[in-house]
């Protein structure tokens, strides 16, 4: 029973003028409740038990386990032949209703019989947090939901199944999810009397007076305790009515990913798999994964093991960005004295005030497909390679992007133009400024991944990457400089600034989603001295197996400015209820008083604002979007392709002729399998892919015999420094020693 339940709202009836004389108290001067009759208790549904099949995971497949289902909860216990020595004793199992028949239940007889009371359960499911389905696709199966993992499970005949959905619905009726609101229910009330306290003090000689004080000391006390236990009623009324509609949430989320995995499957198309950024093998030989079924895109990995705990940030939801971006619209900015500028948001033109750069035509759509793109599922990939050296299985190209992991890098370049306006701030003394916009840059290199959803090309040991952009004021250049651990380096020049760092990633395959956690510094310096850092914040790509792929950013991020100023971002975890994903939060902060001169808000695949002040300093009615600024916004202009690719990304992998003569042979763009790739030439790429990756197999053995990058250095801090000279080579066409890692020299531009 609730602890509150017998507890119910206290009146008061008390004279509060002590001055008056007693008047005898047979009513009394406060009402509590008691309990109402019980009501009859409802017949205790039978014990019911049997073998069911259980899928485990892809190593092991469905395994028989004994399912007891008692008191609404759905216990189960591993069998001998399945590794059992592991709930209820031989005498409670004999006295439950069995569903089914057959040698595996007259084993499962057995075990409970000789294990006794020392058999205990492998796991139970709470069928009041569950929800129960049949499969549609399988009359033999059905699943149970409980919100942390699923149970996948398979009967012996379509008897058998209908058994145990009318065993567990009934079950579940009488353990619902509403029990708790028979918690409030209306209740009678008893009187409190204080007359037999009265008599007490007054035959121990103490006055009126006193007697009175005495009376009004417990009644306060009551009447506090009251309170608080009224509060705590409140609380937990709010707290059932949210898991209520949680649990609506969670079942038309299932709803809708089955409807949206059907309709895919429909029309015979089947996602290239952002799975695996990574490497491959994690996902066949860490982790596994659950069955593929049309009805369950919600299933999860089970592999009998408990779930990692999910942490959310507590950050405050803030307006929609349709709201922030027409409250910055109203607003000018004007700044040291400065003539008001349309709007830190308009930044392209505020930059042209100061830079002119020249105009390039690039190409703004990717080659057409030479050949039919063949669907193909990850699922297929994984069942052919179960069991085999992991280290030999080549993941088809139908999962890859025409881009690899160095041209990535430069893609978070892809709005320099915020450093550019960085430096003009700071150049015109308002360092908070450029940190805002600093902060800004950071964020929007996040921005392209929204909607991508196949991987790039892991780059070959020694493979580089050039990007000469006079249109953006941009020489960018980057290298892998590590195969074990992969661990790709970058520096790029701009005008009047200049950005390096090197990255690498820690992954973690968690059934059904991969973690991505990445490890290294990004700096940032001005020509003036001034100097940014920061790391990037996790990454995570969910529905690997099946549903609609995404992914997600989150983590707090600090950008240390070594001057006046450095930031505290903070990405906040999508949850299955935010109606408003992809917010980023943080403030601006003085390194010297520690105090908070501006706040940030947005969203990393929209826009970003700022507001002056600490708004936490201000009044609660303070409405801090109504002077939001506009800091930056995400360039529409998608191209809606097979690949997602905005303008600025299809132009990365762009190879005129007269730059095949200029380009080292270990340049990104003259990998064969990507060129093919591009060029929708899919047999070929993958015929490229998989010579390529027998040759990347030496890459470890060259690594530990000291093989060392050509164009970087690893410093005393453990990063890799940019050594110079790579753009006088290339002015003087001179690539001596420098290994044809493709195999050619060139690859067709198509």
């Amino acid at each position: 029973m609730n602890p509150l339940c017998c507890i119910a709202p206290v009146s008061v009836d008390y004279a509060a003028d002590h001055h008056h004389h007693h008047q005898p108290r047979s009513v009394a001067a406060a009402t509590l409740s008691a309990t109402p009759e019980a009501a009859p208790p409802q017949p205790t549904p039978p014990v019911v038990s049997g073998v069911l099949h259980k899928w485990v995971n892809y190593g092991k497949g469905w395994r028989s386990r004994w399912f007891v289902l008692e008191d609404g909860v759905l216990s189960y216990y591993k069998l001998r032949d399945g590794g059992g020595e592991s709930g209820e004793s031989s005498a409670s199992t004999a006295a439950a209703r069995v569903i089914g028949e057959g040698d595996a239940l007259r084993r499962a007889r057995e075990d409970a019989a000789a294990a006794g009371k020392q058999w205990k359960p492998f796991g139970d499911i709470h069928l009041k947090v569950s929800s129960i389905r049949a499969s549609r696709s399988d009359d033999k199966r059905l699943y149970i939901f409980s919100g942390t993992k699923t149970l996948h499970l398979r009967c012996e005949t379509e008897e058998d199944r209908n058994a145990w959905l009318e065993a567990l619905l009934v079950a579940k009726d009488r353990f619902p999810r509403s029990l708790m609101t028979n918690d409030f229910a209306p209740v009678a009330d008893i009187m409190l009397s204080t007359e037999k306290l009265r008599m007490r003090l007054l035959h121990e000689g103490l006055n009126e007076t006193v007697v009175n004080e005495c009376e009004s000391i417990m009644m306060t006390e009551l009447l506090e305790l009251h309170s608080q236990i009224k509060s705590q009623q409140q609380q937990h009324s709010v707290l059932v009515d949210r898991l209520r509609q949680l649990e609506t949430e969670k079942v038309e989320l299932e709803r809708t990913v089955v409807h949206e995995t059907k309709e895919r499957e429909a029309h015979g198309y089947v996602n290239g798999r952002y799975s695996v950024l990574t490497n491959f093998y994690s996902v066949l030989s860490g982790g596994s994964a659950s069955e593929s079924d049309p009805d369950t895109a919600s299933q999860v990995a089970d592999a009998e093991s408990d779930e990692d705990e999910v942490t959310y940030f507590d950050t405050r939801d803030f307006l929609s960005v349709e709201s922030l971006r027409s409250a910055s619209r109203r607003r000018e900015l004007v700044t040291n004295g400065c003539n008001a500028l349309e709007s830190i948001g308009d930044s392209r033109s505020y930059t042209a005030k100061f830079t002119k750069y020249p105009i390039v035509e690039r190409r703004d759509k990717l080659p057409e497909p030479k050949e039919k793109e063949k669907p193909i599922g990850l699922w297929s990939i994984i069942k052919e390679n179960i069991g085999k050296d992991l280290s030999g299985v080549c993941l088809p190209v139908y999962f890859n992007e025409p881009l690899s992991s160095l041209q990535k890098c430069f893609e978070d370049l892809e709005y320099s133009y915020l450093v550019d306006n960085a430096l003009q701030w700071g150049k015109q003394g308002d360092s908070l400024m450029r940190t805002l916009l600093v902060a800004a840059f950071a964020v929007s290199s996040y921005a392209s991944t929204e909607g991508r959803q196949c991987k790039p090309f892991n780059p070959l040991l020694g493979e580089t990457y050039e990007a000469d952009y006079p249109d953006k004021g941009l020489r960018f250049f980057s290298e892998k400089v590590s195969h074990h651990p992969v661990v790709v380096a970058c520096h790029c020049d701009g005008r009047g600034w200049k950005f390096w760092g090197d990255s690498n990633l820690r992954g973690k395959f968690w059934g059904r989603s991969i973690q991505l956690d990445p490890i290294g510094v990004l700096t940032l310096q001005f020509d003036d001295g001034e100097k940014f850092q920061w790391s990037k914040v996790t990454t995570s790509i969910y529905n690997i197996i099946i549903g609609k792929i995404y992914c997600d950013h989150y983590g707090t991020m600090h950008i240390k400015g070594s001057s006046q100023y450095s930031c505290k971002l903070k990405f906040k975890e999508l949850s299955i209820i935010d109606r408003n994903p992809h917010q980023v939060q943080g403030y601006v902060q003085d390194n010297r008083t520690g105090k908070k001169v501006a706040m940030l808000i947005g969203k990393w695949d929209e826009a970003m604002y700022y507001v002056l002040g600490d708004p936490s300093a201000k009044p609660k009615w303070y409405d801090p979007m109504s002077e939001a600024v506009l800091l930056w916004e995400r360039d529409k202009s998608l191209n809606q392709t097979r690949y997602n690719l905005s303008p600025f990304a299809i132009s990365l992998n762009e190879l005129p002729p007269h730059m095949l003569t200029m380009l080292p042979p270990t340049d990104s763009r003259l990998r064969p399998d990507q060129r093919h790739l591009e060029n929708g030439e899919y047999e070929k790429a993958n015929s490229e892919k998989l010579r390529l990756e027998q040759l990347q197999r030496q890459a470890r053995r060259l690594q530990e015999k000291g093989w060392q990058p050509r164009w970087f250095r690893k410093d005393e801090d453990d990063s890799y420094c940019y050594l110079g000279g790579y753009w006088e080579a290339r002015e003087k066409g001179n690539w001596d020693g420098i290994p044809h890692i493709f195999g050619q020299s060139s690859a067709s531009t198509g």
